[in-house]
């Protein structure tokens, strides 16, 4: 007879997805409405931006570090782009590439901080996390920036799919995961990253070139994070500058909802887009049931506790 659990799909996505699934059933339960596909729509939107940010984070926590400054990297990248669409008027694919090329120079940053100077990834981004806030205060004036060009919100026009309108950015972002799980899964760079995240010195030791994938993964996770400005921009159709205050820790908890050990080296990214859903799905949820934005916090607060705990426990026992 077959064994049929090697059909199944790997434990670090079975897990998060068999939560996903019993999430989306309870709240099923709980409001009439979240089953439609005007609701699955509404939580792909509002999980695009923080789905962005975790592909970086997914990088980064895989080889064993962590990004503390993602969210005022993207704010800071929202302003750049906004700001020398509007004022300086140039083209607005001028525009975004320049807000892409400063969050992946903060990205390029950190990397060198943490490869070169030895520095620990948590203290690092603590610091450019505060950097980035500040650059962002100084040059937007702590003022929006609206009036935008239509070219750079069309990312949030929506597109009918089955007679569902769904965002531009949404497909977007789901094409950048299917090309980081290909990247990761199928070449020497993807297999390279899980080495170093495994041991850094045996991978030395084999011949990788350690500070090398450190720093394009920094880089990458900066460029994402410049993507998620741009989709930020699109979905608000402003540029905040208060934006990304909290998205740094939504993006770490998608990464460990969605299975990415915090040791590294183990992980998938399809999980980290499954665990962004879970917090969608939550947060959607408990709107629909009327329970306050306070509560959401706390039950996404224990879904990280539980996920950590988990994650602890595996690693002890491997």
């Amino acid at each position: 007879m077959k064994d049929w659990s090697r059909h199944l799909p790997p434990m670090a996505v079975l897990g998060p997805l068999l939560a996903l699934l019993a999430a989306s059933a309870f709240f099923a339960i709980q409001a009439d409405n979240f089953l439609s596909g005007q609701n699955f729509s509404l939580i792909l939107q509002q999980v695009m931006v923080v789905g962005l940010l975790a592909i970086g984070q997914t990088l980064i926590i895989l080889t064993a570090g962590i990004d503390l400054s993602c969210g005022m990297v993207m704010a800071l990248g929202s302003i750049v782009m906004t700001k020398v669409a509007t004022e300086l008027g140039l083209h607005p694919l001028l525009a975004m590439v320049l807000g892409i090329g400063a969050t992946t120079a903060f990205g390029l940053v950190n990397g060198l901080l943490v490869t070169r100077i030895k520095l620990p990834p948590f203290i690092v981004t603590l610091g450019t996390m505060n950097i980035a806030f500040a650059i962002t205060q100084i040059y937007s004036g702590a003022q929006t920036v609206t009036d935008l060009p239509e070219a750079m919100t069309l990312l949030g026009d929506p597109i009918m799919i089955a007679g569902t309108p769904v965002a531009g950015g949404v497909l977007l972002m789901l094409g950048l995961y299917a090309m980081v799980w290909f990247a990761l899964s199928n070449t020497a760079p993807g297999r390279h990253l899980y080495a170093v995240g495994n041991n850094r010195e045996a991978a030395r030791l084999t011949g990788i070139s350690t500070e090398r994938v450190l720093l394009t993964v920094y880089a990458l996770a900066g460029m994402f994070y410049g993507i998620a400005a741009l989709l930020s921009v699109a979905r608000t159709g402003v540029g905040d500058p208060q934006a990304g205050q909290t998205e740094n820790l939504d993006s770490i908890t998608a990464v460990v909802l969605g299975g990415t050990s915090l040791f590294g080296g183990r992980g998938i990214i399809v999980g980290t887009l499954i665990g962004a859903l879970i917090v969608g799905v939550f947060r959607n949820g408990l709107t629909l049931m009327g329970v306050s934005s306070v509560y959401q916090i706390l039950i996404t607060g224990i879904l990280v506790i539980l996920a950590v705990a988990t994650d602890q426990l595996s690693h002890k026992r491997a």
